[in-house]
């Protein structure tokens, strides 16, 4: 970047969300690139961040959340607009950029209109394209990862098993049997979780190329007798299937859920609800003690037991239904969240100026409102991407570092 600066604001986040959007290794280099960074008291502090670091590498810090709003140019926040309620709404001025994860399939067209006669821009991370160079500011992945990865570190220490096989002098330890579907980004964090642990991997995918990805990690790829042609658009992106083609995948399913230990699903499709691939008689079929995690909770569960936000026992098994897994790992989930921001302000910034160009496709992919106009032509789209995620799931290229959607 270089040349002269933006004040960018950081408040803090609202509701149960712990995760910070910018830390300060990362400011410092915004800092050192011209900048100037103002933030909340306390912005930091659920995620390890203390106020006295962010002041120790350049940031003001400000008691006062209306005056971040009133004086920074740019205002960078984890999860806003369409994620929940936003009680900033009034406070956005004009000329302002907001840059996170606003919910662009659910924020309402009243925030949107709001935004707009304010002569806001706003930026919505969950829209970043599938195209190389934008891999760096993909937050869906960086944080799906997380949630693939917690995800079975949370089955784990539930499971009244151990995961790994032991010969011990009191006898042989046979491995948890773990099955996961979706083997895009957290689909494959989880997979390669269970793996390192020692657990016996099981894992689908509607699209049949993942299975190179899932037994290069170790795992045995579960192969349906399902016609899956017309399951993915032409970025590599899952569609939405017919309810016939979900029926008869949930048939074939009954003969490889009950004998799993722990379920982990990811799939999820953009703007629409998750597609039930568990019923409640498979669930039933696991045995006692058995753990699930739905990781697709927070647009209805791809488990018909889940109850998102919430772990219910079901006939003997234990549901999870997390809907804020990478909030969980608060302080990695922000380290990560921060670089894909600052990697997008510095594609978005040019000689420390915003440049709306809308001949990028990342600008153009991921601007919701500007210049007094609503532009969302992804609201209704159900092939672009969701969030695992919070929790979505994702296709992934050779790097893993892309997100996915209906079967997962």
């Amino acid at each position: 970047m270089g040349g002269v600066a933006v004040i960018i604001g950081v408040p803090s986040e609202v509701g149960e969300e712990d995760r910070v959007a910018l830390v300060p290794p990362v400011a410092a280099e915004l800092i050192e690139d011209g900048h100037e960074v103002i933030v909340e008291t306390g912005a930091g502090e659920d995620a390890g961040w203390a106020d006295n670091e962010y002041e120790s590498v350049g940031c003001t810090v400000l008691d006062d959340r209306a005056a971040v709003f009133e004086d920074a140019t740019v205002i960078l926040q984890v999860e806003a607009l369409g994620n929940h309620e936003d009680p900033d709404l009034e406070r956005y001025r004009e000329g302002q950029i907001v840059v996170g994860m606003l919910g662009p399939y659910e924020v309402n067209d009243e925030q949107l209109e709001t935004l707009a006669d304010r002569g806001v821009s706003a930026f919505a991370l969950e829209l970043i394209p599938r195209i190389s160079r934008a891999q760096s500011m993909d937050a869906l992945s960086s944080q799906a990862s997380l949630a693939g990865y917690k995800s079975c570190l949370l089955a784990a220490e539930e499971l009244p098993k151990m995961f790994p096989m032991e010969m011990t002098a009191a006898g042989t330890i046979q491995p948890a049997d773990v099955f996961v579907i979706g083997a895009g980004v957290a689909g494959l964090k989880a997979i390669a979780t269970a793996e390192r642990l020692g657990a016996s991997v099981k894992a689908y995918d509607i699209r049949l190329e993942a299975k190179r990805d899932v037994e290069s990690l170790g795992a045995e790829f579960v192969e349906l007798d399902l016609e899956t042609e017309g399951s993915g658009d032409e970025e590599g992106y899952a569609r939405e299937m017919d309810e016939e083609f979900y029926a008869a995948q949930r048939e074939q399913m009954e003969q490889v859920v009950p004998e799993s230990d722990v379920l982990i699903t990811t799939a999820a499709i953009p703007g629409a609800p998750a597609p039930e691939l568990v019923s409640t008689e498979m669930i039933e079929a696991m045995d006692d003690g058995s753990v699930v995690v739905d990781l697709s909770a927070a647009t209805g569960g791809n488990c018909e037991p889940t109850v998102p936000g919430e772990t219910i026992e079901h006939d003997g098994v234990t549901v999870h239904g997390p809907t804020d897994l990478p909030s969980q790992i608060s302080h990695t989930a922000s380290q990560q969240y921060a670089n894909n921001v600052a990697n997008f302000l510095e594609n978005f910034l040019e000689e420390g100026e915003p440049a709306f160009d809308f001949e990028d496709e990342i600008i153009e992919s991921t601007l919701l409102v500007h210049d007094g106009t609503v532009r969302n032509p992804h609201k209704d789209d159900g092939d672009a991407d969701a969030d695992e995620d919070d929790a979505d799931e994702t296709d992934t290229d050779s790097n893993g570092d892309t997100e996915e959607v209906s079967e997962a």
